[in-house]
């Protein structure tokens, strides 16, 4: 079985692919420090799939704790690079926090990669790189506008490093650029799915949340935007159809080796903040209780993607839907308050 690293893999994006990565016969690796996950989501991950991935608690920023990992793991064919702190608004207010970790990670790993001759990267990018687009859908030739928060930047400054190095002659990197849209739900089995550390930052758990009771509200970042309800439209996607688009990224560069590649990743249709909160509150059954607040530092207006190259390119597309992702995510927020009685 081929042996891929993954960066971050017991988060949420991360423990979703390690999952698919066993299903379609490779061996995952993880790195990974719970800064913003728990041990349970190894429990889980072993659950749906029957194997424990190999495990090392390291900051994936410290070159001396990753190298440690190399080490341990010869003949790592690919690496999968999530570790990453991802809050817009958490990155406005700490912006050095970011640059920190996600900028010093990326050096790091493109670092360990050269001294241990590993040629595979799959990215964990963002379509925050785009800023606010021009036009809509967004395509990869969309132009890369200035970043409206520091997280946005770092995978911007990321995307950079990366292309540098593989245009560099003492490397034969390539490497696939999963530009993601706005991942939600859990996986079906409800074993696995997001568990934000302290208060979220994004909108579906905080939404679980508020209708379980943790949280007393929602707030909703402005309804004065120019769409169809005043509240931002994103292209929201169901983890598990994301997580196999790692895959795919794979299997592209075995077929163009030293190829280096952006590709968007979303449903291709933009969804409204309220059109989320009406599909929770269908197929919950849950009232939320939520109000309007101002506008939030580091928000776009509207954003989604032309999924069109990903399609043709990586034979990958869609499968789930936004009311399957909240029918997921409610029920991992069940199971989560279940888990923690017991």
């Amino acid at each position: 079985m081929k042996k891929i690293l993954v960066t971050g893999g017991a988060g949420y994006i991360g423990s979703h692919t390690v999952v698919e990565l066993i299903n379609h016969g490779y061996s995952p690796v993880i790195a990974d420090n719970f800064s913003n996950s728990k041990p349970m989501i190894l429990d889980g991950i072993e659950k749906i799939t029957g194997m424990k991935p190999a495990f090392y608690k390291v900051d994936c920023a410290s070159k001396e704790e990753l190298r440690t990992v190399f080490e341990a793991e010869p003949n790592i064919e690919g690496v999968i690079h999530f570790a990453a702190f991802k809050a817009v608004g958490e990155s406005v207010a700490e912006p050095l926090k970011y640059y920190h970790n996600n900028l010093g990670s990326m050096q790091v790993l493109l670092e360990l990669m050269n001294d241990f001759k590993v040629s595979n990267l799959v990215f964990s990018s963002s379509c925050t790189i785009y800023g606010q687009p021009d036009s809509l859908p967004v395509t990869e030739d969309s132009p890369v506008k200035p970043a409206n928060s520091p997280y946005g930047y770092t995978k911007q400054v990321c995307e950079q490093m990366i292309t540098d190095v593989n245009k560099a002659a003492n490397t034969d990197m390539g490497a696939v650029l999963l530009r993601y849209f706005n991942p939600i739900g859990a996986h079906s089995s409800a074993h696995i799915g997001e568990l934000p550390l302290g208060v979220p930052n994004n909108l579906v758990p905080f939404i679980t949340q508020t209708a379980a009771g943790i949280r007393e509200k929602l707030t909703v970042f402005g309804n004065d935007y120019d769409t169809i309800d005043g509240t931002c439209i994103r292209d929201y996607i169901h983890v598990q159809d994301l997580a196999v688009a790692h895959i795919r990224a794979f299997e592209w560069l075995e077929k163009n080796a030293g190829s280096c590649s952006p590709f968007n990743v979303g449903t291709g249709k933009g969804s409204t903040v309220k059109e989320v909160i009406d599909t929770f509150e269908k197929v919950s059954g849950q009232r939320l209780n939520y109000e309007v607040g101002p506008r939030r530092s580091g928000d776009v207006e509207s954003i989604f993607a032309s999924p069109k190259k990903a399609n043709e390119e990586l034979n990958w597309k869609t499968q789930k839907s936004l009311q399957n992702a909240m029918e997921d995510a409610w029920r991992w927020q069940q199971n989560i308050m279940s888990y923690e009685k017991n």
